[in-house]
């Protein structure tokens, strides 16, 4: 079972009266980037938010959203009746020592340094971890699971496309075995000609040729190696477990079948075997673009 790197999750949570969205969204990257934006109450979970990823992915760019989805419980305003009451007593004292006028309203009094304070609603740190935590993992199983659906479809097209290069490696087997005949007939009708013209036939000279001509056209070698690539490639598809990340092993079968095509194409002295050879290097790009999405 192999997983795509692309998907999408999402869970919700209370706390403190207030409503919580978290989302989770991954797409293609080389390696594991996990980043977190959380709300201000909640920042200082960053680091348990990326810990959990980090134990349910291995590659991929990863991005966790949580945000407020409801109106937050408003603050509470409490009063300091001492600095209120010692305000009062200042108040008085002067207007009695310096006999002096004016009144201390309520307005001007709650106004006073100190006399208000604003009292955001507090929670207990390991409640607000708990249900945090709960639904971030909640947000990537949603995630994940997506993933695996995603890496079904995904494995289900690269057998497809090896089914195919497997088929285009017995095509250029068969084409090269009729090109090296054709040009060892080619050959012969050469010596042939010479020895009416000159009366002379050198067998030693048209072996020789025979056997340069004929490695030079040889491809046994190269489709060899690309079918063990295809077999070893077919092989993790099937035996690919939960944990255990094959994009990179993947793809590096695919960079040594691009070797060998390219070999089979610079050999390929004939039109037939050179339109072979493009089909082939058109199904490697396409399972090249498709392993790109493989975690």
């Amino acid at each position: 079972m192999i997983r795509s790197m692309t998907g999408y999750g999402r869970a919700d949570f209370q706390l403190a009266g207030s409503s919580f969205d978290v989302e989770a969204k991954s797409v293609n990257h080389r390696y594991l980037d996990a980043r977190a934006k959380l709300p201000r109450p909640l920042s200082d979970h960053d680091g348990a938010v990326k810990a959990i990823a980090q134990k349910k992915m291995q590659r991929g760019k990863l991005d966790i959203h949580v945000s407020a989805s409801g109106q937050a419980p408003a603050p509470k305003l409490e009063i300091d009746h001492a600095a209120a009451g010692q305000y009062v007593e200042a108040g008085r004292a002067l207007v009695d020592e310096f006999e002096v006028g004016g009144t201390l309203d309520v307005t001007t009094l709650l106004s006073l340094p100190g006399v208000v304070r604003v009292v955001e609603h507090e929670t207990e740190a390991s409640e607000a971890s708990e249900k945090l935590l709960e639904a971030v993992d909640v947000a990537l199983e949603a995630l994940d699971a997506m993933r695996v659906r995603e890496g079904e479809a995904l494995a289900a097209d690269l057998r497809m496309r090896l089914d195919r290069i497997a088929g285009l490696s017995g095509e250029l087997e068969g084409r090269a075995e009729l090109v090296v005949e054709a040009v060892r007939a080619k050959l012969r009708r050469r010596s042939e000609q010479l020895q009416e013209e000159t009366g002379l036939l050198d067998e030693a000279r048209l072996l020789q040729e025979v056997v340069i001509a004929a490695d030079r056209l040889d491809i046994t070698e190269e489709l060899v190696r690309l079918r063990s690539h295809v077999e070893q490639f077919q092989g993790i598809l099937r035996e690919a477990d939960r944990d255990t990340a094959v994009g990179r092993r993947l793809d590096f079968l695919l960079q040594e079948m691009g070797r060998e095509a390219n070999t089979v194409g610079s050999k390929a002295n004939d039109a037939e075997l050179a339109h072979f050879v493009v089909s082939l290097k058109t199904e490697l790009e396409r399972l090249r673009e498709q392993v790109q999405n493989v975690e």
